[in-house]
């Protein structure tokens, strides 16, 4: 429980990082934010699995590129 935890908190560190790049783009941002949530995700479903962590990440990231596009 306590890696979770651990892994759980360097995604969010991650993520604000990532907030502090002023010149990415919406649809970037959004990639990458849902590349870190669904990464972290992941590794929380699956017991810190790598597998787990990997496919949460490609994932979040397709799912956060798509947001705002249109698509149904």
């Amino acid at each position: 429980m306590n890696s979770n935890l651990i892994k759980t908190s360097m995604a969010a560190v991650l993520a604000i990082t990532l907030t502090a790049c002023a010149d990415m783009s919406n649809r970037d941002r959004n990639t990458a934010t849902g590349a870190i949530l669904g990464g972290a995700a992941g590794a929380i479903l699956t017991g810190g699995s790598g597998v787990g962590t990997v496919g949460g990440a490609a994932v979040g990231g397709v799912i956060g590129n798509q947001v705002g596009t249109g698509h149904r």
